[in-house]
């Protein structure tokens, strides 16, 4: 299933992903160097971290509701797709939290922002699975004509849907 909003024939949710997921993640891994090293600068850098994740996953969020309204109303894939972007928002509050606490001293942040921050990373291992699962597994923003030889996306040469499946099959 085509995703609704695409950039040059790919979906603008999972090209945008690739941010949160990174930036937010990489804090987590400041947040321990910062604890392992005795660094104050580690912790700034994950304040900063948190923050570009924290505006990056703003920016995607719309793109992944655009196709989630795409989807098949009561199918598995609108079922994942809800549950999703439900953790999503869950691990985005986690993180804004874990950010909040650092505000007044970012170099110093309390346990508790460190915990946030380590139990949104956790749940964005879980929102990420379900991303992957919507797309490798239902096929949620693939094109309709891939298979392992398609043309590319900037090619004005169109595979209909049932020749490429023709293609893909195994002997």
């Amino acid at each position: 299933m085509q995703g609704k909003a695409t950039f040059l024939g790919h979906p603008l949710h999972q090209m945008l992903v690739v941010f949160p997921l990174g930036l937010l993640g990489a804090s987590v891994a400041f947040d321990w160097l910062a604890l392992g090293m005795d660094s104050a600068q580690f912790s700034l850098v994950a304040f900063y971290l948190i923050a570009g994740g924290l505006i990056s996953g703003l920016l995607a969020a719309p793109f992944g509701l655009i196709d989630w309204l795409s989807i098949p109303k009561g199918s598995r894939a609108q079922r994942i797709g809800l549950i999703h972007a439900i953790g999503n928002l869950i691990v985005l509050l986690l993180f804004a939290a874990s950010w909040v606490l650092r505000e007044p001293a970012p170099v110093s942040p309390p346990w508790q922002a460190y915990a946030l921050a380590w139990g949104g990373a956790l749940g964005s291992l879980i929102t990420a699975w379900l991303g992957g699962e919507l797309v490798d597994r239902l096929g949620v923003g693939v094109s309709e004509g891939a298979y392992v030889d398609a043309p590319s996306s900037l090619s004005t040469r169109h595979v209909p849907a049932r020749a490429a499946t023709r293609t893909a099959q195994r002997p």
